[in-house]
């Protein structure tokens, strides 16, 4: 099998591991991945991170080589309708652990939507909320890289198109989420041609169409081949950040709405399953 993506560097979600960031670090090493994209560390969410926290959760990757491709961040995870102000706040709060993470890059969301609601008729509220947050960006220097994930405004292509097309620029770009596009019935390829200009980042997460579950990188309806064959002759060159969530890891609950219970409790062990998966697809 060719190689493919051979340039991009491999990020992953280490608190799919071990809740220990000590742990998280002697399997990323073990495995020689050399990025983390940090979203929780010895029981703490990054957003509730102190300075002090930060700065000695860093001086801990550092002395092992690894690097912050980004903050995997819960921005844009409130519903529409919730405090926003205080949000804004928590955004600021990020941005200084992006600092310090010496990161440019803030994952985040568009908002769920109440139940059964129609998208049309909180766009107008979304598109304020977002253009506030990619003004704070812009003013800390920083990017907030776009997440498509199930229930909230920019869960398929063509609402992700819109934002991108509203708001796309040096502060905003897209990550593009495999599993999280198929959760919604939308079909990854599609999705690829539609969002291809604004890709910045990629989330490796597959799952199946018939019922959603989300499998091992390159056993579902993610099209995750082909979609990295395009993407390696487009030139692309961004993180492929890993994220299985193959197993019960600390928080699963809190990313997903109505997550599913896996089958799978060793979190380690569905970590290198998901890895080993990947450098089989990319040929290594």
């Amino acid at each position: 099998m060719k190689k493919i993506l051979s340039n991009c560097p491999i990020s992953c979600f280490a608190d799919e591991i071990s809740v220990s960031l000590d742990r998280q670090i002697q399997v990323l090493n073990e495995l020689g991945i050399k990025f983390v994209e940090f979203r929780s560390a010895d029981g703490t969410g990054v957003a509730d991170f102190t300075d002090e926290q930060a700065k000695e959760a860093k001086k801990r990757l550092d002395a092992a080589g690894i690097r912050v491709s980004a903050v995997g961040s819960p921005i844009g995870k409130i519903g529409i309708e919730d405090d926003f102000e205080a949000h804004m706040k928590k955004l600021q709060r990020i941005e200084r652990i992006a600092d310090i993470f010496e990161t440019p890059y803030i994952r985040m969301f568009s908002f769920y939507l109440p139940e059964n609601a129609d998208p049309k008729d909180y766009r107008d509220a979304v598109m304020k909320r977002m253009d506030r947050m990619v003004q704070e960006a812009k003013a800390s220097r920083l990017v907030l890289l776009h997440e498509n994930e199930k229930g909230i405004y920019g869960d398929n292509a063509a609402r992700c198109l819109d934002l991108m097309k509203e708001f796309y620029g040096d502060h905003f770009k897209a990550t593009f989420d495999f599993a999280n596009f198929i959760q919604c019935g939308q079909n990854t390829a599609d999705a690829y041609e539609m969002l291809k200009p604004y890709i910045e980042y990629v989330h490796v997460k597959d799952a199946r169409m018939a019922d959603g579950e989300v499998v091992v990188p390159g056993t579902g309806d993610g099209q995750l081949v082909a979609i990295f064959d395009k993407l390696d002759k487009s030139g692309y060159k961004g993180y492929l950040s890993l994220e299985p969530h193959l197993a019960n890891f600390a928080g699963l609950g809190s990313l997903e709405k109505d997550a599913a219970v896996r089958a799978e409790n060793d979190t380690e062990k569905a970590f290198c399953i998901a890895y080993r998966a990947l450098e089989g697809l990319l040929g290594k």
